[in-house]
C-alpha cells in the first residue's frame, strides 16, 4: 500500500534521530523504510534547492558494521525510486565518498554509525557542495514523503537488489595525499597501523607505503571495533604503549570507524588528543585563520601561531559555518578541527610546489600525514613536535542517565544573576578545588575560568541523557583530577537544584 509519512512523525515512531550528522540508531530500528523514507526526504530537499533530480547521480559507501550492506541497498533503492543514479563506492572513509561527490557536483551519503556499537548504525547526508547544515536539517525533517508497496510488515524491503560497488573514489583519494607529500616524504620511519576495524585501514597502510615508510599491520579485526577517538578505551592505550615499546615505531596510526577522525600515537605510544593533533596539522599546513570548538584546547590561542581563532559551538556544523564566514573574510589559509581530531580543510593550501585542494568535511589522513611530515622535516620525534606548544591539557568525561532537563536546570541555576553573582557562586561551589572564578563563556553550555588557570566546562549532551564535562589545566594528572572532582560536586549537587 503506497501511504505519505512525515518524517518528524517517522523519528518519533521508530526512534532513529535525524540531525546534522544524519540519521543514526538501533540498527533494529534502523528498518529498510526508515533508511529508504530518510533517503527521499534528503533528495527531496536538495531537489527543493536545485541540488538533485531526475537522473542525476547520487555515491553511496559504507563502514565495516554487519549491517551496512543492508541499509546501503535500502538508500540505493531510495535513489533509484527518485530517479536518480546509484554510483557505490562501496567500503571506503568518509571523506573519500565525499570528497569524490564534492569534486563531481553530487550527493553522496555515508552509511556509519562512526565510532559507536555495531548494534547501531547511521547514514551521513553531503550535499553537492558540503556537509548537510542546520538550514538542511530543518527542511529535512518537515518533509513529508510518499513510500511505495516495497516493504513487509517489518519494514523490510520484499526484493532488495544487492548493491555491488561500481566507482573507484579511493585512487583518487590517495593521489590527493601522494601528489603534495611525494614518494620520500615518511622515508626512514617505522609506523604502526592500528588497523582494528577501521574502514580506511588498508588506505592508511598503502599511502605509509607509497610515501616511503615501513608500514606494520597492528590489531586487526574482521569484528567491528568501536574505537572512540575523542575517548580512547582503557586497552587501546595498553596496546599501543606496548607495541611502541616492542616494536620501535616512530608512531602508531589509527581512525575512527569510518575513518573521518584520526589517531595518532608518538613513539612512546601515547595517544595524542585531537585538539593538539590539529593545531599541530594547522601549523604544518600554515593555516592563517581557524575555527574550532569552545571545548578545544587553548593552546591555539597562547601558541600565537594563527591571526584569528573562532570559536563555535560543539559540532561539525557549527566549525563548518564559522569556516565559511572566515572564508569570506578573506585569510588565505582557513581550516577547522575539532577535539575529536576531525579536521576540516575550507580553502586550499600549498604544499612545496604543489596545491592541496580543499575538502570542507572531516578528514583523518590529512591530520595524520601532514604532522609526520612536519616532524620529519624539523628532525624530531613527534613527542618534542608536541612539547613545542604551550602546556596546556583537556580531558572529557560525563555523568551519563542525567536527563537533560535536570542538566539544563544546573545551569540555569549556576548562571543566574549577574555576572558577579555567577562568578561569586561559582567560586563559594568551586572555590576549594579550582580557586577564585574569574570569567564564563556562555558559547556551549557554562564554560568556567578560574584565576589560577583551570577551566572547568558543564554542557548538556545535545543528543543523550548525559551532562559533559570538560577540563583543561598545566598537566595531564591536574586536569584529569579536575574532572573527576567535578563530576562528583555536581552530581551531589543535583538534588538541590
Amino acid at each position: 500500500m503506497i501511504q505519505s509519512v512525515s518524517i518528524a512523525d517517522l523519528m518519533s515512531q521508530s526512534g532513529v534521530a535525524f540531525g546534522t550528522s544524519g540519521a543514526r540508531g538501533l540498527v533494529s530500528a534502523m528498518t529498510d523504510r526508515v533508511c529508504f523514507a530518510y533517503t527521499c526526504a534528503f533528495l527531496q530537499h536538495l531537489a527543493d534547492i536545485g541540488q538533485f533530480g531526475p537522473g542525476r547521480h547520487v555515491a553511496i559507501a559504507g563502514d565495516l558494521r554487519p549491517s551496512s550492506p543492508r541499509i546501503m541497498a535500502a538508500c540505493a533503492a531510495a535513489v533509484r525510486h527518485m530517479g536518480g543514479t546509484v554510483d557505490n563506492c562501496g567500503f571506503v572513509p568518509s571523506p573519500a565518498v565525499a570528497a569524490h561527490g564534492f569534486r563531481q557536483a553530487i550527493p553522496s551519503l555515508m552509511v556509519t554509525g562512526s565510532h559507536i556499537p555495531d548494534d547501531r548504525n547511521g547514514i551521513k547526508f553531503n550535499r553537492t557542495d558540503g556537509e548537510v547544515l542546520k538550514p538542511d536539517e530543518l527542511s529535512i525533517r518537515d518533509q513529508s514523503v510518499v513510500l511505495p508497496d516495497l516493504f513487509d510488515e517489518e519494514g523490510m524491503l520484499k526484493d532488495t537488489q544487492p548493491v555491488e560497488p561500481d566507482l573507484d573514489v579511493v585512487t583518487a583519494y590517495v593521489a590527493r595525499y601522494f601528489d603534495v607529500f611525494g614518494p620520500r616524504a615518511l622515508a626512514g620511519m617505522k609506523l604502526g597501523i592500528y588497523e582494528h576495524s577501521a574502514v580506511g585501514r588498508d588506505i592508511l597502510g598503502a599511502l605509509v607505503s607509497a610515501l616511503g615508510g615501513e608500514a606494520v599491520s597492528l590489531g586487526r579485526s574482521e569484528r567491528f571495533i568501536p574505537v572512540d577517538t575523542e575517548a580512547v578505551r582503557p586497552e587501546d592505550q595498553k596496546l599501543a604503549r606496548q607495541w611502541a615499546r616492542e616494536l620501535k615505531l616512530d608512531a602508531i596510526l589509527s581512525t575512527d570507524g569510518d575513518s573521518d577522525r584520526p589517531l595518532l600515537a608518538d613513539e612512546t605510544g601515547a595517544w595524542m588528543r585531537g585538539d593538539i593533533l590539529g593545531i599541530l596539522c594547522a601549523r604544518a599546513l600554515g593555516i592563517d585563520a581557524i575555527a574550532t570548538p569552545v571545548s578545544s584546547n587553548s593552546s591555539v590561542e597562547l601558541s600565537g601561531l594563527f591571526k584569528i581563532v573562532r570559536r563555535t559551538r560543539i559540532g561539525s556544523p557549527f566549525v563548518i559555518e564559522a569556516m565559511n564566514g572566515l572564508v569570506d573574510e578573506g585569510p588565505t589559509g582557513v581550516c577547522g578541527y575539532e577535539a575529536n581530531g576531525g579536521f576540516l580543510l575550507a580553502t586550499p593550501v600549498k604544499i612545496g610546489n604543489q596545491t592541496l585542494a580543499a575538502l570542507p568535511t572531516r578528514d583523518a589522513v590529512l591530520p595524520i600525514l601532514a604532522v609526520l611530515v612536519d616532524a620529519q622535516r624539523r628532525g624530531v620525534t613527534l613527542s618534542k613536535l608536541q612539547a613545542q606548544l604551550p602546556s596546556r591539557h583537556t580531558f572529557s568525561e560525563r555523568l551519563q542517565n542525567y536527563p537533560t532537563a535536570h542538566s539544563q536546570a544546573l545551569i540555569s541555576h549556576l548562571e543566574r544573576g549577574s555576572e558577579a553573582e555567577i562568578l561569586e557562586r561559582l567560586t563559594a561551589i568551586f572555590g576549594d578545588l579550582a580557586g577564585e572564578a574569574d570569567g564564563i563563556d556562555r558559547t556551549d553550555g557554562l564554560r568556567i575560568h578560574f584565576a589560577r588557570g583551570d577551566i572547568i566546562h558543564l554542557r548538556p549532551s545535545g543528543n543523550a541523557p548525559e551532562l559533559r564535562c570538560y577540563t583543561e589545566s598545566g598537566t595531564a594528572e591536574r586536569t584529569k583530577f579536575l574532572n573527576e572532582k567535578t563530576l562528583i560536586l555536581v552530581k551531589n549537587m543535583a538534588l538541590q537544584v
